[in-house]
């Protein structure tokens, strides 16, 4: 069990990158903070878990981490934003939130291959880093996710992703999540 004051810290630290970087776009015409808030009431709403409402609400904490810049795909860059927020996310939570984050890519990736009108219903963003990130899935690539444990958490997370982008949504602040987020850091007890 890790102790009040580890989940504390690590709570206040995703919460500065949110109240620092969260008006940031990174290509959607929300900002991250929108998005993120968003992703998390689309989860609540679908009666997940509280690991996957966690992983809603911060599955995009990467693109608040990443160096490169708001306009990086622009600049034909993958910041692999997944990745870097699953890692980060691993110290204190356990792999229900960090997983489905990490694969949240890779679902895109997996829907496209399977489901050839869903490419038209992303975002333009979402298109432009969907060519970076590798377009379609292959056949073993699809095997492989699969696969993976977290794969179904991960295709409901990429439905919140696609839903949370609605400029005139009304939705809960990211202080509602706190409590949330710290029992999910102590359960995990990595800090």
């Amino acid at each position: 069990m890790t102790s009040s004051s580890a989940a504390d810290t690590f709570l206040a630290e995703i919460t500065d990158f949110f109240t620092r970087l969260g008006d940031l776009h990174y290509g959607e015409d929300v900002t991250q903070m929108e998005h993120a808030l968003q992703a998390a009431h689309h989860a609540k709403l679908d009666g997940a878990s509280p690991s996957l409402v966690a992983a809603a609400l911060l599955h995009d904490i990467g693109h608040l981490m990443q160096k490169i810049g708001e306009d990086a795909a622009d600049r034909g860059i993958d910041t692999r934003h997944e990745q870097i927020g699953a890692g980060y996310l691993a110290r204190g939570f356990g792999p229900e939130v960090s997983e489905p984050i990490r694969l949240h890519v890779a679902a895109k990736r997996y829907r496209v291959a399977i489901d050839p009108t869903y490419a038209g219903r992303l975002s333009y963003a979402s298109q432009q880093s969907l060519a970076l990130q590798g377009g379609p899935m292959k056949p073993d690539e699809i095997k492989v996710f699969l696969a993976d444990p977290y794969a179904g958490a991960a295709q409901k997370l990429r439905s919140y992703d696609e839903a949370g982008k609605d400029l005139e949504a009304e939705v809960a602040g990211f202080e509602t999540y706190g409590d949330l987020l710290r029992d999910l850091i102590r359960e995990a007890g990595k800090l």
